[in-house]
């Protein structure tokens, strides 16, 4: 089992950036491939960018495409989401996931463990 904590959430206005972060305890972080979804009210929660164990590839929405990178290091347990040219449309509730499949996935439900999210805001 793992744990998750997203920080780095804020208020920022369009064209600029934030970083978010989730810390991870519990079972070796290494172990999972691990996520970024976020859900807007009265949306669903969507996929935005994924990340394989070792780090070495990664898979993005086409929404974030070239704007945000997710990047991890096993050896502090944290994977980060830098988000680059936001735009009021990324305004949402960010969530840190794990997954213990061993391919990348876009699908939350392959997801088993969450965090308890982080608000990003994004004023025009």
């Amino acid at each position: 089992q793992v744990q998750l904590v997203e920080s780095g959430g804020g208020l920022v206005q369009a064209g600029g950036s934030l970083r978010l972060s989730c810390a991870a305890s519990g079972r070796t972080f290494s172990s999972y491939v691990m996520g970024w979804f976020r859900q807007a009210p009265g949306k669903e929660r969507e996929f935005v960018a994924t990340i394989t164990r070792s780090g070495g590839h990664t898979y993005y929405a086409d929404s974030v495409k070239g704007r945000f990178t997710i990047s991890r290091d096993n050896a502090k347990n944290t994977v980060w989401l830098q988000m680059n040219s936001l735009k009021p449309e990324d305004t949402a509730v960010y969530y840190c996931a794990a997954c213990v499949r061993a391919l990348l996935t876009s699908t939350p439900r392959e997801y088993g463990y969450w965090g308890q999210g982080t608000q990003v805001t994004v004023s025009s």
